[in-house]
Parts: C-alpha cells; sequence; structure tokens
C-alpha cells in the first residue's frame, strides 16, 4: 500500500479555523512537509500531534519533493501544510503535488482557510469574477506590466503585499489604474487586531504612508468599467453607489469611484452620494 498526500489547510491566525477534519488528517499521518517548521511545529502541538516534521519550501529543491514522493511510494501518509492557509496559493506545493500525481499516488486535499476569500468575501467588492496574483514583482519591467494589467483588469484583483511595502504598491497603482479606482486593504485577517479599510487607491495610498501597517495584508481592487459598456442608467448607478456604501467607502470616496467607474461628472456623483 502507497501512502496518500493530504493538502491541507490551516489557520490564517485564528485556531478555532483550524477545521476537525484537518486535525484529524494532522494527528493520524505519519510525516507533515511544512513550509516553517518552527511554525507548523506549535500547530502540532497544540493539536497533541507527533508527526515527523520535514522542510518544504520554495527553496527546496527536486531532491526534497523525490524524498517525500519516496515516502508515500513507502506507504507513509504525508500532510503538506503552509505557514498559514492554502498550500500552492502563493505558496509551495505545486510541484510536489504533480510529482505524487505522475507517481500515481493518491492526493487528497483537506480545505479551509485562504486570505484570499476571506478579502473577498469582506471586502464589498464584487467577487463572482476574479484574478489573483499573489506577489508583484518589486520592480523593473515586469512590476510595470503587472500593474498596467491589473489597472486594465475588469474584474476585481486580488493581490498579497509585504506591510513594509504597502504603502509604495498603493502609489504604484494609483499611478497605473488612477487615484480614484476603489480598492479595499485587508490586514491580519481572523487575527486580534483585523482591519478592512476601503477607499481610493489614492486615499490608502496616503493613508498608509502616515499609518505604517504590520502584519499580513491582502489587498483587493475594483475592476475598471469595461471599455464598450453601454451608458448605464440611473438606477444602476444608484444601486452601485449604495453597495459601496454599504461596504464601508466614504461619501467622498464612493462618488470618486462612481465618477471612474460611469464616466461622471465629479459634481454630479457627489450630488448623487449625497442624495442617498
Amino acid at each position: 500500500m502507497t501512502g496518500t498526500l493530504y493538502v491541507v489547510a490551516t489557520p490564517l491566525g485564528n485556531l478555532g479555523d483550524l477545521s476537525p477534519r484537518a486535525a484529524d488528517t494532522l494527528r493520524g499521518v505519519g510525516v507533515v512537509a511544512a513550509e516553517d517548521t518552527r511554525r507548523t511545529r506549535t500547530l502540532l502541538t497544540h493539536l497533541g500531534a507527533r508527526a515527523r516534521l520535514l522542510s518544504y519550501h520554495a527553496h527546496s529543491d527536486e531532491a526534497r519533493a523525490d524524498a517525500i514522493v519516496a515516502l508515500l511510494e513507502g506507504g507513509t501518509d504525508v500532510a503538506l501544510v503552509t505557514d498559514a492557509g492554502t498550500p500552492t496559493v502563493s505558496d509551495p506545493g505545486a510541484a510536489l503535488i504533480a510529482a505524487a500525481r505522475a507517481r500515481g499516488l493518491g492526493v487528497v486535499v483537506v480545505p479551509g482557510p485562504s486570505a484570499v476569500a476571506a478579502a473577498l468575501s469582506g471586502s464589498g467588492l464584487p467577487a463572482d469574477r476574479y484574478t489573483f496574483v499573489g506577489f508583484l514583482p518589486r520592480k523593473g519591467p515586469d512590476r510595470k506590466a503587472h500593474l498596467a494589467a491589473i489597472a486594465a483588469s475588469e474584474v476585481t484583483v486580488v493581490l498579497f503585499e509585504s506591510a513594509n511595502r504597502l504603502a509604495a504598491l498603493l502609489a504604484d497603482l494609483a499611478a497605473a489604474a488612477g487615484e480614484g479606482r476603489g480598492a479595499v486593504v485587508a490586514r491580519e485577517l481572523t487575527k486580534l487586531h483585523e482591519e478592512f479599510r476601503a477607499g481610493t487607491l489614492g486615499e490608502l495610498a496616503g493613508y498608509y504612508s502616515a499609518h505604517e501597517p504590520r502584519g499580513e495584508v491582502t489587498l483587493v481592487i475594483a475592476g475598471a468599467a469595461p471599455a464598450s459598456a453601454a451608458p448605464p442608467d440611473d438606477v444602476e448607478i444608484r444601486a452601485e453607489a449604495a453597495r459601496l456604501l454599504a461596504a464601508g467607502f466614504s461619501r467622498r470616496d464612493a462618488a470618486r469611484q462612481l465618477a471612474d467607474t460611469f464616466g461622471l461628472a465629479r459634481n454630479a456623483a457627489y450630488q448623487l452620494v449625497g442624495s442617498l
């Protein structure tokens, strides 16, 4: 009998989010392949799990994946976990899963917390269609290309960024997509100091330049208005204004977003929002 590779989602911060199935899996496997063994050891200790820990991260070489596949072929069940959230979503693991499948080994997903889903669900921005781009390149042509693609996207965009680079990213996005583009910063999701801050890219860039953020950051950006969209009617504009206000946008930020989305004059947008 060969072992099974379990792809296990772990809490973003609140241990109460770990599912009973995930807990049972981590207690039952012989080996846990972890991005950071120190952080995962804390979780295993909390669960009373006694699995052997192996390091498996973004810089692990092919030999480490081969060693884990050998364990599976020898009959050992292995759980793949990341520091927090769902493995392979902007985290290592895809190559290991592909290698296991190529050898005919069983792969079972134990779903659970995801910063992408959590940020989208709390943002108030459309989530029926979205693009996730992970971390952007830090500089150069690749970064400019990504910024341009985000600016042109007609669907919501979700990305990750380090707290100390958030203000610079927001400024770059404001320059590429316009200061009035709506966005939401989701910070420290599920943790004690969880924060959702909605506004325009310009407003958020200014705020986080003056208030240095801490912790894990997920950024959700509103999509651009379709270039060929038919002229919106008053009912559609009012519905969007109401949705923005309900999502936590200030009246000023909501008016700016309406003006950018529907091509309204700023004064007309302010008047419409003020009438709600």
